[in-house]
């Protein structure tokens, strides 16, 4: 695997290597920044694929948490050469313990897919995934999604909120608009020890990441990773404060704003 770089308007095509025949992406959210990628470089990565005869696996892992601006078209629906495989799952929407997944693939590319599946293991479990069937069918997913988004926004605001009042001194966030997870990198005037700030934020039980663990090579950015897909929206306020206490202990002290 080789790690490719990325800016606000997500993968840099031009730092793509010429031999990469297979792309892994998140276009509707960058795993971990947690940016959009932009019209212009989905069209830019598109024609770089139809020029390699390459394959983009486009992981849609939780677009249906979208809290501000129109849904982003995915790069399947934008993929006129076949070059596209969309792979999502019921994880993030309902359980990860459902284990249920899906794909959509270019024509050319479903008889050898039916070949592998029938090699990997025939089928996958059928009364679950009739059962899910029809909780789509009847509209039940669609109802769950919007009720459980509304309090994703809550969470995704309430942190948003905080990082900025609270977390100026040390970090910056990096914008993002949908998903479960927020990103924040250290400012350049932060001298804060970033992996001894984690450590002391899990010794006062609240877990979370460095960038620096999502780096494929030699470190870049320096930040952090907030999820809060399992985490009550009652407790962000006290996670939040433990958190600011453990860079206030590593870092420099903490003003109010």
């Amino acid at each position: 695997m080789v790690g490719v770089a990325v800016d606000g308007e997500g993968i840099s095509v031009d730092s793509l290597p010429d031999k990469a025949r297979l792309v892994y992406v998140t276009p509707s959210h960058q795993f971990p920044l947690g940016t959009a990628m932009s019209l212009q470089r989905r069209t830019a990565l598109l024609a770089w694929a139809e020029r390699r005869g390459a394959v983009i696996i486009e992981d849609d892992y939780d677009s249906e948490f979208r809290f501000d601006g129109r849904p982003l078209d995915p790069l399947q629906s934008l993929d006129r050469a076949g070059c596209v495989i969309y792979v999502g799952s019921f994880s993030k929407v309902m359980l990860p313990t459902l284990r249920v997944g899906f794909l959509v693939a270019p024509a050319s590319l479903q008889p050898a897919l039916h070949a592998a599946r029938q090699l990997a293991g025939w089928h996958g479990e059928l009364a679950t995934q009739a059962a899910l069937a029809r909780f789509i069918d009847e509209g039940l997913l669609a109802r769950h999604i919007r009720n459980v988004a509304r309090e994703y926004a809550n969470r995704h605001a309430q942190i948003v909120g905080l990082l900025e009042h609270r977390f100026s001194r040390w970090l910056r966030l990096i914008p993002a608009a949908a998903g479960l997870h927020l990103a924040a990198e250290v400012t350049s005037h932060s001298p804060v020890d970033m992996a001894g700030t984690v450590r002391h934020a899990a010794e006062h039980g609240v877990r979370v990441q460095t960038l620096s663990d999502f780096h494929l090579g030699a470190p870049g950015r320096m930040g952090i990773v907030i999820g809060y897909g399992a985490i009550s929206t009652t407790r962000i306020q006290e996670g939040m404060r433990r958190l600011a206490s453990s860079f206030s202990h590593r870092g420099m002290p903490c003003t109010a704003s």
